[in-house]
């Protein structure tokens, strides 16, 4: 459904710029936005023409019923009832994401430039970070692995931060090809300053003063996402799938509004190659968004959903290679999703480690993972059984990628605190539920329970968080327990919302 609407003016809109206006374009910049509570930027961005002789503007834009579109700030719902007032229309700053699919060869670079290209000239200022092209990454890692079997993780940074430098040059050089005055700069260049924890380090800071002095040059900044640079000007990579970090703290530190685009269409209520039919998520709040990436959703890296929630950074996330609506990752929560299943989320990049025969005494979860801490490998779902016998086992699990640095560790550890024996399992995998509210709300445990017992699933480890339950189950069962619980919480179903348009 779209919504056709007629303005009439009687007055001149101007924009930030003294002495231009509205006289002088042949289209209108009408932002939009969903009624959407804390959000604070505009969802849709709506091109429309202006009739310099009727002195009217039409425009035509899609009609959530459910989601009511409202004009943004800028733009009172006066301006439908009183064409005599006057209505500045503002540029907007714009951190794009575009993942390595999306850049991964010349033609789809120029093709990004080219939607690059085109937002630039509707108006808005624009900063795009951008991925390593394709599956350059992973080939930089089998380069490296074809001279050392261990190779030093500062030459590891230096060697793929090129990934990303590549596709940042060949971008703005695809925008100069179009005529767009464009500059790329590594992320020492845009500012990002890191710890000095090679491939996963974190961002101390950002200092935007360069990319702000580009930027009101009137030129596209390329930024190349994933890396930064520490105090002693070491390079560093933020770790893997960290594009999407640099451009949610980009965001934030410029006050810019950011939209990730990427090979998928938004947010699904499960993975769409699992099941066809799941459904796109109009919206989704930071928290559940959050539970869905650190469960395995590719579509947005956990850290990204962190910092986004930290500075309420609303994400838009949508197609480089269509123009279909997307999915809006904000602050804000409507009533009718609460208590309900959002999502199924999975994540086969999981590996189980067990000290059996543990002596149930003080001391010895934190004598295992301390030394984890220490060299910053991740831990995620723990269980210990409790006995009368005064031994116990100890599992957790950790990423596949971890499991050999894990091992290392956890096995001179388990001489100290005595344990029997430590074994390691890498054949499993996560699946989870996932719905705010659904922790507080009787029935949804027992209902994921029942659902993987009917079919003939077993259950080797429980996890829950306020708006999470995850099960650990045997890796070539998870997409059959992704079936059946998409299945049984009828995720395939529109949301009441939906129902109401």
């Amino acid at each position: 459904m779209r919504l056709e609407t007629t303005l009439a003016l009687t007055t001149t809109y101007r924009r930030p710029t003294p002495g231009t206006t509205l006289r002088q374009f042949n289209q209108v910049k009408i932002a939009l936005l969903p009624n959407i509570p804390n959000l604070g930027a505009p969802e849709f961005f709506l091109f429309a023409q202006f009739n310099q002789v009727e002195r009217t503007i039409k425009f035509s834009c899609p009609l959530y019923a459910h989601k009511p579109l409202c004009p943004y700030a800028h733009f009172p719902a006066q301006i439908f009832s009183n064409p005599r007032a006057t209505y500045p229309v503002y540029v907007a700053l714009v951190v794009q994401k575009y993942g390595g699919t999306s850049v991964a060869t010349a033609e789809r670079i120029k093709a990004v430039a080219d939607r690059i290209a085109r937002r630039k000239a509707s108006g808005d200022d624009v900063v795009a970070v951008v991925s390593a092209m394709g599956d350059t990454t992973d080939d930089l890692i089998n380069l490296a692995a074809q001279i050392t079997d261990k190779p030093s993780e500062r030459e590891m940074d230096i060697l793929l931060s090129t990934g990303e430098a590549v596709s940042m040059s060949l971008m703005a050089m695809a925008l100069h090809n179009l005529g767009v005055d464009s500059v790329s700069l590594t992320g020492a260049q845009a500012g990002l300053r890191t710890d000095a924890v090679h491939q996963r380090a974190r961002i101390l800071s950002i200092e935007p003063a360069r990319i702000r002095s580009e930027v009101a040059k009137g030129r596209v900044v390329i930024v190349s996402g994933f890396q930064g640079i520490t105090d002693e000007a070491e390079v560093t990579t933020l770790g893997r799938g960290t594009s999407d970090l640099t451009a949610v703290a980009l965001a934030a530190v410029l006050e810019a509004r950011c939209e990730r685009y990427t090979d998928v269409q938004g947010v699904f209520t499960a993975d769409p190659r699992i099941i066809p039919d799941a459904r796109l998520l109009n919206e989704i709040s930071y928290e559940e968004m959050l539970e869905m990436a650190s469960k395995g959703a590719k579509v947005m890296q956990p850290r990204a959903v962190e910092i986004a929630s930290v500075y309420n950074v609303p994400i838009y996330v949508a197609s480089s290679f269509t123009e279909t609506p997307g999915t809006l990752i904000h602050g804000g929560i409507n009533m009718e999703t609460f208590n309900r299943v959002r999502g199924i989320p999975h994540d086969l990049d999981v590996a189980k480690i067990t000290l059996r025969g543990v002596p149930d005494r003080p001391g010895v979860a934190a004598a295992v993972f301390e030394p984890l801490a220490e060299h910053h490998i991740s831990v995620d779902v723990i269980v210990q059984n409790a006995t009368d016998t005064g031994l116990t086992d100890l599992t957790f699990t950790v990423s596949k990628g971890d499991l050999s640095r894990a091992l290392t560790i956890v096995e001179a550890v388990a001489k100290d605190v005595e344990a029997a024996e430590v074994v390691t399992d890498a054949e499993i995998g996560k699946v989870s539920i996932v719905g705010t509210g659904i922790q507080s709300a009787p029935g949804f445990a027992a209902r994921m329970f029942r659902t993987l017992h009917e079919a003939n699933i077993n259950i080797e480890m429980i996890a829950t968080s306020e708006i999470r339950i995850t099960c650990i189950v045997q890796a070539d069962r998870v997409n059959d327990a992704v079936r059946a619980l998409h299945k049984s919480f009828e995720l395939d179903r529109p949301e009441p919302s939906e129902l109401a348009s």
